[in-house]
């Protein structure tokens, strides 16, 4: 259902938000915070004792507290969770780490530039939701703009971060021992 506003910029009518819709499109994005969340954490295990690990370890923390903050949103636009949008997102991410990566016994490093490729479309992804969201902060007093700015150069820093680690580990994983 879209009703017309009056409190647009300028007094202009702007239809209101289908939040029909938008909670459909929260819980996607929620699923796969969920999935990023954890594939974060699996990679930061796995390379434990890494400089990859100490470069990954902020950007880790980040994308649980973007998933609190994707809470948080949801919450204020009364939302509410699809619980098994939740644990479909783990159960796609457990699913993930079954990929072939040319090794049966250690981990190989294709598989580490596998997961940063994976964290930075996810990355990307929030990118764009923080922009949605942001652009709808316009004619809704419920999304805080000045947040979403924040978010929206967080997930930026984010993927510069994830990039570089990503090029480093080409080269790992595709030398020659």
């Amino acid at each position: 259902m879209t009703e017309q506003r009056a409190d647009a910029p300028g007094g202009r009518h702007a239809p209101a938000t289908d939040m029909s819709l938008l909670g459909i499109y929260l819980n996607d994005h929620l699923a796969g915070a969920t999935a990023g969340t954890a594939r974060a954490r699996y990679l930061l295990r796995s390379c434990r004792g890494t400089p990859l690990a100490d470069a990954l370890a902020p950007v880790a923390d980040q994308i649980a507290e973007d998933r609190a903050s994707l809470l948080g949103v949801m919450r204020r636009l009364d939302v509410p969770v699809r619980r098994y949008k939740v644990y479909a997102g783990r159960a796609v991410e457990q699913v993930g780490r079954l990929k072939s990566n040319g090794s049966l016994v250690r981990r190989s490093p294709l598989s580490t530039l596998w997961e940063l490729e994976a964290l930075r479309l996810g990355v990307e992804g929030k990118a764009a939701l923080w922009q949605t969201l942001r652009d709808l902060a316009a004619t809704d007093e419920r999304l805080d703009a000045r947040q979403l700015d924040e978010l929206i150069a967080r997930a930026g820093r984010q993927q510069a971060t994830l990039e570089e680690l990503r090029r480093r580990q080409v080269g790992v994983a595709f030398r020659e021992t």
